[in-house]
C-alpha cells in the first residue's frame, strides 16, 4: 500500500538517489522543496539544484521558498496535506515546517549519530582518521541533529577512500536506509529511539567546512596531513602556498622518516617529486592545480613549472 502522501526536501547530487528510489518504489511525492536556482559560472543561465532537476522529470511540482517561516510558503507547504516529509541534504527547518505532517519529518545524516552531528560529516570523518562511518535517519526535534534515531547502518572507510569516494557509497547506501524506514514508518513499526549520550570530550562534531578550514597545516604527522587531504579531495580540496602562489592539492602519499628540513617547507627535482615537509617526515605531492590551471599528476606539472 503507497498512499502516503509524501514531500521530500533536499537540493545537491547527495539528495537524488533517495528520491529515485521512493519513487521507483511507486511512492506518492506530492512535492518537492528545494534551494532556489543557483546563478552558473560567469553569470550565465541560472542552474536548477540537482533534486528540482530529477523532479522535474517526475512532474511533481517544486516548491523553491527563498525562506521558510514565510506564511505563504506554509499555507502551500500545509495545501499538500503530507503525512510525512522527508529530508536529505537540506536546510536547517523551522518548527512550523517540521511539526506540519501528522506522521513527522525524518532526516537521513551521512554518519552515525550522535558522532559526527554538522554539515560535513563525510568530511571529518576521514580528515580525523575514522575507520567506519554510516548512515542514519531520525525524527526531527528542536537541535540540529539530535532527534530520536530511527535506523542505522555502518559502512567502512578504506584506507584508499576520498570524500568523492566515500560519499558516492553512502549516497546509495542512504537511499536504501530511507526506503527501509519509509517502509516501517508505512507499517507503523517504527520504534525511535533517544540517541545514546556520549560524554562532551568524546564527542565529535562535523561543522561546515570553509575556504580557510582547507587550509594545509603541515605542523602535523604526515598521516594526518594525508588524511586531510583525502578528506577534502576533490571537493571542496585542500590548498597550500608555495613560493608566494596558492596550490590546490588533490593527493599525497605519506611518508615517515627524519624531516629533511623545517616542517612546511619543500624539495623537489623539478621533474618527477614534490616533497613538503610534516613534524615526522613529509608527504610526497601526487596530484595538484595550480591558479587559473587544470589538476595534473605531479610529473606533468613540474614539465610545465619550475618551483
Amino acid at each position: 500500500m503507497k498512499n502516503l502522501r509524501i514531500i521530500f526536501m533536499g537540493t545537491p547530487e547527495f539528495a537524488v538517489p533517495s528520491l529515485e528510489i521512493l519513487i521507483k518504489n511507486n511512492y506518492n511525492i506530492v512535492a518537492v522543496v528545494t534551494a532556489t536556482d543557483k546563478e552558473g559560472k560567469r553569470g550565465s543561465a541560472l542552474v536548477p539544484s540537482a533534486v528540482k532537476q530529477y523532479a522535474l522529470q517526475y512532474n511533481i511540482p517544486v516548491l523553491q521558498p527563498e525562506k521558510l517561516k514565510n506564511p505563504d510558503f506554509l499555507a502551500e507547504l500545509a495545501s499538500y496535506q503530507a503525512d510525512l516529509q522527508i529530508v536529505v541534504a537540506f536546510r536547517m527547518l523551522p518548527e512550523a515546517v517540521w511539526t506540519m505532517p501528522p506522521l513527522g519529518t525524518f532526516n537521513l545524516h551521512g554518519s552515525l549519530l550522535p558522532q559526527y552531528r554538522g554539515a560535513a560529516p563525510i568530511n571529518w570523518a576521514i580528515i580525523n582518521g575514522e575507520k567506519e562511518t554510516g548512515v542514519t535517519t531520525f525524527f526531527l526535534q528542536h537541535e540540529i541533529d539530535t532527534g530520536d534515531l530511527i535506523l542505522q547502518e555502518k559502512e567502512p572507510i578504506y584506507e584508499e577512500d576520498t570524500v568523492g569516494i566515500l560519499y558516492e557509497r553512502l549516497m546509495h547506501k542512504g537511499a536504501n536506509l530511507v526506503l527501509k524506514t519509509v517502509q516501517l514508518i508505512e507499517r507503523g513499526e517504527v520504534k525511535p529511539s533517544p540517541q545514546p549520550l556520549i560524554p562532551a570530550e568524546e564527542l565529535k562534531t562535523a561543522p561546515k567546512i570553509f575556504k580557510e578550514t582547507c587550509q594545509i597545516n603541515f605542523h602535523q604527522t604526515a598521516r594526518q596531513v594525508y588524511n586531510f587531504v583525502r578528506g577534502l579531495s576533490p571537493i571542496p580540496t585542500a590548498w597550500t602556498e608555495i613560493s608566494g602562489n596558492i596550490y590546490k592539492i588533490y593527493k599525497v602519499k605519506p611518508v615517515e622518516s627524519e624531516p629533511f628540513g623545517e616542517v612546511g617547507t619543500f624539495r623537489t627535482d623539478n621533474k618527477t617529486f614534490l616533497h613538503i615537509a610534516t613534524l615526522d617526515g613529509f608527504v610526497s605531492v601526487e596530484e595538484i592545480q595550480a591558479e587559473g590551471r587544470k589538476q595534473m599528476d605531479i610529473k606533468s606539472f613540474l614539465q610545465g613549472k619550475k618551483l
